[in-house]
């Protein structure tokens, strides 16, 4: 096929007028197309005068290499061949390997090892999905947290209760792969070709299902409330895994996909001296607007044409601290994402339709290893734990999550609800954010609030509704691995993803997760 590049529409145009711009970029008739597939579409709203989509497509005609042998047009290619391989060969494998967590890297490491036809046995300490929604929806009803089986654990990692963006900076060819097996099992189509793509947490879960299930059929085993408490060895190589304390499962190879909150697992690994070190993270609260907005500022005159808008911004301070916006849920809730008793953590959902009244972001300030004033591998996670305990009892010890408005946030002034109203459940209580927060951060985000509102009108409204604590963008500890992907402690233990300390987000995890399965393959191939 061939590839042609910046083609730019309106908005509001139609189908037909794509193959007329792409017969005209390549200059053929429409009826010389047989074929036009979308690569990607993005939005150009840097003007809000002249907000228009951008596409790349992929063109079948006749006379391929004749026209491409006639055009001068830069934007014009051949298109490259992106099809994901398995790896050539058999392979021989004496005792299963085992996937420990069930998040995006450890679903597609399982994934790729079926396919690979090395039935791999997955154990996960959370529940199955349907099992897990409910525990999650008691949560946020009744405020009785399942400590094993929430938001953070159980299929599908904590991004199951996200937005389920798949928006990604790595340039890997293995996110094409991930992405195409979303589709297979259900997620819309237009996550092949958006710039911005997501599933939404009402359409990812069952996406998950499905995963587990070709899984499965192909020769895997899935383990839910199989959490694993110890990692067994001799020798300096992995021997098996203990199950709850009570059960042993042998194997040579042990792919470690936690999440970002298995701190129990964290330190038991620090216990078995396997090497750790701290790595810098970021914390702060949920920040919420009214959507509409967000679009306003964003699209100006466009905003009742367009799908909820997004933004991304950053800022440093002048202490040379990075603040920035994470994990942006247009339309979207925050919800209670807390995973250990005493202690109160908050992340934002979107579904798909992105429909619902207020915009939320995280709005986070870089926490360094000299910020923890301690060696210790694990400090990052202490400090963690501290700020959560300190926003659960500054709610009052119920998992009612503490909220402030900005202009109280700003000036010290007193909490009123206006037009925003916090969408956390099951409940929320006004709080002084400087009861929860060290000194630096709340500098920082005080300091940076008054920029986001110079660069995205309205950020710094003062009936904006900030809610404590954002607490789980990132994993604090890297467990350190070498060029073959194994622990530089252990062979045969393989860290990935978010809670490894080597990914950031869905995509870029489950590109690990195939990444460390490619690896078992070629080391027993025969």
């Amino acid at each position: 096929m061939i590839r042609i590049m910046d083609l730019k529409l309106p908005i509001d145009h139609k189908q037909q007028a794509l193959y007329e711009k792409a017969a005209k970029a390549l200059r053929i008739s429409v009826e010389e197309i047989q074929a036009l597939q979308i690569f990607r579409r993005s939005l150009d709203a840097r003007k809000k005068d002249n907000i228009h989509y951008v596409y790349v497509v992929d063109v079948s005609v006749a006379q391929e290499q004749k026209i491409l042998e006639k055009s001068k047009n830069k934007q014009i290619a051949k298109t490259p061949d992106l099809t994901y391989r398995l790896p050539d060969g058999q392979c021989y494998m004496k005792k299963r390997p085992v996937v420990v967590g069930f998040g995006p890297a450890g679903l597609f490491a399982a994934l790729l090892l079926a396919q690979m036809g090395l039935r791999p046995i997955v154990l996960e300490r959370g529940g199955d999905v349907d099992c897990r929604s409910k525990a999650v929806s008691d949560f946020w009803q009744t405020g009785k947290l399942d400590t094993e089986n929430n938001v953070q654990f159980g299929e599908g990692g904590a991004g199951t209760f996200s937005d389920g963006k798949l928006t990604t900076r790595i340039k890997d060819p293995r996110c094409r792969k991930v992405l195409e097996e979303f589709v297979a099992a259900g997620a819309p189509k237009e996550i092949l070709y958006d710039n911005k793509p997501h599933i939404g947490t009402d359409l990812l879960r069952d996406v998950v299902k499905q995963i587990r299930n070709r899984i499965i059929a192909l020769g895997g085993e899935v383990r839910f409330f199989a959490k694993v408490t110890d990692i067994l060895h001799e020798n300096g190589r992995v021997t098996g895994v203990c199950i709850h304390e009570t059960e042993t499962l042998e194997t040579d190879d042990v792919i470690l996909a936690l999440g970002h909150s298995a701190r129990d697992t964290f330190t038991m690994l620090f216990e078995n001296q396997i090497t750790l070190e701290q790595k810098p993270f970021a914390m702060g609260v949920r920040i919420e607007h009214p959507q509409s907005m967000i679009d306003l500022a964003q699209y100006g005159i466009f905003a009742d044409k367009l799908p909820a808008a997004d933004y991304r911004l950053t800022y440093t301070t002048q202490k040379n601290r990075g603040v920035y916006t994470f994990c942006m849920c247009p339309g979207g809730y925050v919800v209670a994402a807390a995973s250990e008793q005493g202690r109160l953590a908050v992340n934002g959902m979107s579904e798909h339709a992105r429909d619902g009244k207020n915009a939320n972001a995280a709005v986070l300030v870089q926490v360094f290893p000299e910020d923890f004033g301690s060696s210790h591998p694990l400090a990052g996670m202490y400090f963690q734990r501290d700020l959560e305990q300190k926003a659960f009892l500054a709610g009052g010890s119920d998992y009612t999550a503490p909220i402030q408005t900005v202009g109280a946030f700003l000036q010290n002034g007193a909490d009123t609800i206006q037009d925003v109203l916090p969408t956390y459940c099951p409940k929320t209580k006004f709080a002084d954010m400087k009861e929860i927060f060290p000194p630096f951060m709340i500098e920082a985000m005080q300091e940076a609030l008054s920029a986001f509102g110079k660069k995205l009108r309205g950020f710094d409204r003062p009936d904006a509704i900030l809610t404590a604590v954002e607490s789980r963008s990132s994993s604090p500890v890297r467990i350190l691995r070498n060029a073959k992907g194994e622990s530089v402690s252990l062979a045969g233990l393989y860290p990935i993803g978010e809670g490894a300390g080597y990914a950031g987000g869905i995509v870029s995890a489950a590109v690990d997760g195939v990444q460390v399965a490619e690896r078992i393959f070629q080391k027993y191939q025969i």
